[in-house]
């Protein structure tokens, strides 16, 4: 039986371009499969509004745009937004009204909750 990715003069280009064609595709389905739809409940126990949310990466500090849209999440009160996940677990970051940041990672498997209580010492810059 003739090998089919070697000839006498070495590997044939076809059989090589199709096996990298081939793992190119399956690269991007699966990572298109992986995006989905989150339900994020937030709740806001501490004594100050939450006027921005923001999603990065775990790994990133490059943050997207603000998910509240003008809203605030205020003290004892929550919101829930539906988000969408391309890896196992997301960055959720939260803005203060003094424009302090605290910020936690989501698991992005299912329905994913956040609560910001007092006790958490917020990133005011200093």
């Amino acid at each position: 039986m003739r090998n089919l990715f070697k000839s006498k003069k070495g590997v044939y280009p076809t059989a090589l371009l199709f096996v990298a064609m081939a793992l190119v595709g399956s690269a991007t389905i699966f990572s298109h499969a992986r995006t989905q739809a989150v339900s994020l409940t937030v709740t806001n126990s501490t004594n100050r509004e939450i006027r921005h949310l923001y999603l990065s990466p775990p790994d990133s500090n490059n943050w997207g745009a603000d998910l509240l849209n003008d809203s605030v999440i205020a003290p004892n009160a929550s919101a829930t937004l539906n988000i969408s996940c391309d890896q196992a677990s997301t960055k959720v970051i939260a803005e203060d009204q003094n424009g302090c940041f605290v910020s936690t990672v989501v698991s992005c498997g299912g329905n994913a909750a956040w609560t910001i209580s007092n006790n958490v010492t917020p990133d005011c810059g200093g």
